[in-house]
């Protein structure tokens, strides 16, 4: 938040440059209102329905933080954790993950995208929710519009405090000559509060379901497991078992969202054809990031919020990565990648005799051994590698842009069995609900049932979502991160949450994190 002009800069960038899965259309009269290279004139924008569709997509771009570019969310707490390394190329590589991963990071390594990136998606639904309602456009739909952007804003506050826990709370745009730099961080308390009426309140105005061009956008479903996982992480149990056993319906069966697990688990990592990828939004799909090659992604914006690959894949590929000229060779094709994310030894002991494990870990180690194989080992090496978003040769893009950077596969953010979990917790691991909620979870790998109880539930999270980006941030929630990753070098009262990046301080009123 150091630059004055930061926050409308990047709006202004968002609206004229066309970010996300839509493209805005841009005027030489449009460029001609950006005034002193960061203010943008919004009385020229949302005029109608079409610019206030564009400004709601550039709200939504940001969930992308989850899985693209290089500083994507995923890889980054995956290292953090006890199931994964870094990774790399070597202890230099990505001085934000590495430090993540040994627990040395600190406000200069500490990558600025994760602070800068959220509140600039909090910016543009900021600006959203106060212009909206003078378009010219039904008042159905603005309160749609005005209901989906408070339901991310939400998001990424959570995500902020999650992450940082001691940050600013913005709930109108920023005019260019705002003091908004003696803006002092808030009270965690009143941010959970503030999120959590704003998505109560946003609820009745959105859609129950969502289908054909409407898939991927947020819905009553939607917002009530992002609501259920909120009060979670804010200890507030009863109304997060609430929120979810309206989400999760009968466990086992179809919800009135239409959520339902699907039958077969590796279906969930699977990519179809691209015209018509069958494994897209699955009834176990809640909230859904979308990636496509369509958008050419490049070096030269990688990472920037225009680029729509997903970025997981290429980073896990185990590195020159070649199969064995010999007969009936079975080996996975995989594409070449940069081998970040390497599974521990202690993970893929703990899943042994699950059916789980090989969806989740590709054992390049034993096809070395069997004589399939060829890859170089880098940093931290192990032989495992996370299976779930390995790219793959026939997935390799034929568009124009590199191809490492075009990978289309959608993450899943947040996913039925992921709820089921998460309202057992909330239940306390005890009585006959939570019992059948963990049984379905089970039941859908060929698991039987295990008594209910918090430990039951916390192994059953780490089987069934592993790789996925949840395992720190449950570490932290249950008070396990101290001792579980203590090998690692986590420090109790510290590591809970991260620095603010260095250059947000400076001619700020914000103060570091204790510890840092």
């Amino acid at each position: 938040m150091k630059n004055k002009n930061f926050i409308y800069k990047g709006l202004a960038v968002a609206f004229l440059a066309g970010l996300g899965f839509t493209n805005v259309a841009c005027s030489d009269s449009y460029l001609d209102d950006v005034q002193n290279s960061g203010s943008f004139n919004t009385d020229l924008y949302f005029q109608n329905e079409q610019q206030s569709f564009s400004a709601l997509v550039s709200v939504y771009d940001v969930l992308r933080k989850y899985s693209g570019g290089f500083e994507n969310t995923v890889t980054f707490f995956n290292a953090g954790s006890d199931d994964f390394y870094s990774g790399g190329g070597n202890s230099n590589d990505g001085a934000g993950i590495q430090g993540l991963n040994n627990y040395m990071i600190n406000p200069n390594t500490m990558p600025a995208s994760y602070w800068r990136d959220y509140y600039q998606g909090i910016a543009r639904a900021n600006l959203l929710i106060e212009r909206v309602p003078g378009a010219n456009m039904s008042d159905d739909l603005k309160k749609r519009y005005i209901a989906e952007a408070k339901v991310l804003r939400s998001l990424y506050y959570f995500e902020l405090l999650r992450m940082f826990g001691n940050i600013p709370l913005i709930l109108k745009s920023v005019k260019f000559d705002d003091d908004y730099w003696n803006i002092p961080q808030a009270d965690p308390s009143d941010v959970y509060t503030q999120i959590e009426n704003d998505i109560n309140a946003a609820i009745p105005d959105l859609m129950m379901v969502s289908s054909g061009n409407d898939r991927g956008r947020i819905t009553q479903g939607t917002a009530r497991a992002i609501l259920g996982k909120i009060y979670l992480y804010d200890k507030k149990m009863p109304q997060a078992a609430a929120q979810f056993a309206e989400v999760n319906g009968t466990p086992g069966g179809t919800s009135q969202y239409g959520y339902k697990l699907v039958a077969n688990y590796a279906d969930l990592f699977k990519v179809g054809p691209e015209l018509s990828d069958p494994y897209k939004f699955s009834t176990e799909s809640i909230l859904e990031v979308m990636h496509t090659n369509k958008g050419n992604s490049d070096w030269g914006f990688w990472g920037q919020g225009k680029d729509e690959g997903n970025s997981i894949n290429v980073m896990v590929g185990p590195r020159s990565y070649s199969l064995k000229n010999i007969p009936n060779n079975d080996a996975p094709d995989i594409y070449s990648g940069w081998a970040f994310n390497t599974v521990t030894e202690n993970f893929v002991t703990f899943m042994q005799g699950d059916p789980r494990l090989d969806v989740t870990v590709f054992n390049a180690k034993k096809l070395v051994t069997d004589g399939k194989i060829t890859y170089s080992p880098a940093f931290a090496d192990t032989g495992y590698f996370l299976n779930k978003y390995l790219p793959t040769n026939a997935l390799k893009s034929s568009l124009p842009g590199p191809a490492e950077l075009n990978f289309r596969q959608n993450y899943i953010a947040i996913r039925l069995a992921d709820t089921y979990l998460m309202e057992a917790e909330a239940l306390g691991g005890a009585g006959a609900r939570a019992q059948a909620l963990l049984d379905a979870v089970r039941a859908r790998v060929g698991l039987a049932s295990v008594p209910v109880s918090l430990q039951a539930i916390k192994d059953e999270r780490r089987r069934e979502l592993a790789g996925e980006g949840h395992r720190w941030f449950d570490l932290v929630r249950w008070g396990d991160a101290p001792s579980k990753l203590a090998f690692k070098g986590f420090k109790a009262n510290k590591n809970e949450i991260l620095p603010i990046p260095f250059n947000e301080l400076p001619n700020t009123v914000l103060k570091q994190n204790p510890g840092y």
